[in-house]
């Protein structure tokens, strides 16, 4: 189980190895993801709180990356945050994620990317229930619910 500790040490020194890379032309992306979906995941925005489409549903299965379809999060360990977007303890495995020290809007913050295509996916802080005290903040944009 990852530890803020260690989401830190990710951030500031090195990132998990990835299983594979995907990289795309902006133009590539472009064509595969809608407007929105460009502007969250490959221009590091995010969308309104309360607006995405996954905020509020918790079915069993896996989110898989907009971009390229790796999992990284499953339904077990989604909850709650109040926070107006989706909220996960843990990914569904260490190196599915990338951490970013993020410093702007004058704040410094943990972004998390899929380790896979770099797809922005949202931010991770250390106000999350136990066991891990994390909570991956994430835009709904940037995740498909594979139900399988």
């Amino acid at each position: 189980m990852l530890t803020w500790t260690e989401v830190i040490h990710f951030a500031t020194k090195e990132n998990p190895i990835p299983d594979k890379r995907i990289e795309k032309s902006e133009k590539d992306w472009r064509s595969q993801l809608t407007a929105e979906q460009f502007r969250i995941t490959r221009l590091k925005g995010t969308e309104r709180p309360n607006s995405g489409d996954l905020c509020s549903i918790f079915d069993e299965g896996q989110y898989n990356c907009t971009c390229c379809n790796t999992p990284l999060f499953d339904s077990t360990i989604k909850f709650d945050s109040s926070s107006g977007w989706p909220s996960f303890t843990q990914p569904i495995k260490e190196n599915a994620i990338k951490y970013h020290k993020d410093t702007s809007f004058g704040m410094v913050r943990v972004e998390v990317m899929c380790n896979v295509c770099d797809a922005h996916l949202g931010h991770v802080f250390p106000d999350g229930p136990e066991p891990s005290g994390l909570r991956y903040c994430i835009n709904s944009q940037s995740m498909i619910l594979d139900k399988k």
